[in-house]
């Protein structure tokens, strides 16, 4: 996570009350917001809970409900997190803190705002768009290098509903592929056998000759880093589509 960097104090207090302005920018958001032993996602959560059950309701509360979301808090998650605290802190409070949620995450239906929750959820970009090998999915894919030397690793992050060609990774000597999940829900699943539900920090070897198609469930972002087995004459056996009806039976 990049470093939290405050100047709102200096910028309206700055000559009034600068010793104020010194504790919100260096030390509140300069130390406290930077420290690590608390998940970024986390803190947002607890700054709002707290902002709620004081009652206060005005531009400060609508800051920490944007940073909650660009922290990757979901639309569901902020409700059900306004409606536990309401039930402690007071109905009146809820019914404020959600007019105010509704128009922050007014957009969060959105491909685009799914798409950057998802992100917020893993340590690796999520890349660009994967136009090169395009043709084998179905629906959108998008690819970010790890790394390219000594052996390949590839961030491959599918939106809802995508998934790859079935396909084969050949090899005359070694070869083959490790699948690691690292945020969302998706699935992996081999020639004549029941697809396989992956989640973060499930793993998946894939020895050559094995004809197989991994990607999203229908209803979630799904990224997973593709290790390439290091080995003689590798490549990929492109095949036919996963076809919808084949899809639709994953759940």
């Amino acid at each position: 996570m990049e470093k939290i960097v405050q100047t709102a104090g200096r910028a309206a207090l700055g000559e009034f009350a600068p010793d104020f302005a010194h504790f919100n920018d260096d030390v509140l958001f300069g130390e406290n917001w930077n420290n690590r032993d608390i998940d970024h996602k986390i803190r947002c959560i607890i700054t709002v809970v707290a902002l709620m059950s004081s009652g206060i309701t005005d531009s400060s509360l609508k800051y920490h409900l944007e940073n909650a979301k660009k922290a990757g808090v979901t639309k569901a998650e902020i409700a059900a997190i306004i409606t536990h605290t309401a039930f402690y802190v007071g109905w009146p409070k809820g019914w404020a803190v959600f007019n105010m949620a509704k128009e922050v995450w007014n957009d969060s239906d959105s491909a685009a705002a799914a798409k950057a929750a998802h992100e917020a959820q893993m340590l690796f970009p999520i890349g660009v768009p994967n136009d090169g090998f395009a043709q084998y999915f179905v629906g959108q894919s998008y690819l970010a290098p790890v790394s390219s030397e000594q052996v390949g690793i590839y961030n491959v992050t599918f939106e809802p509903g995508c998934r790859n060609n079935w396909h084969i990774h050949t090899a005359s000597n070694g070869g083959g592929q490790i699948l690691i999940c690292v945020a969302g829900r998706g699935y992996y699943q081999e020639w004549g056998k029941d697809a396989i539900e992956m989640n973060p920090g499930d793993c998946i070897n894939i020895p050559v000759g094995i004809k197989h198609w991994h990607g999203a469930a229908p209803d979630s972002w799904f990224s997973h880093l593709a290790v390439e087995v290091p080995g003689e004459n590798t490549a990929n056996e492109w095949l036919e589509p996963v076809t919808d009806e084949e899809y639709g039976r994953l759940e």
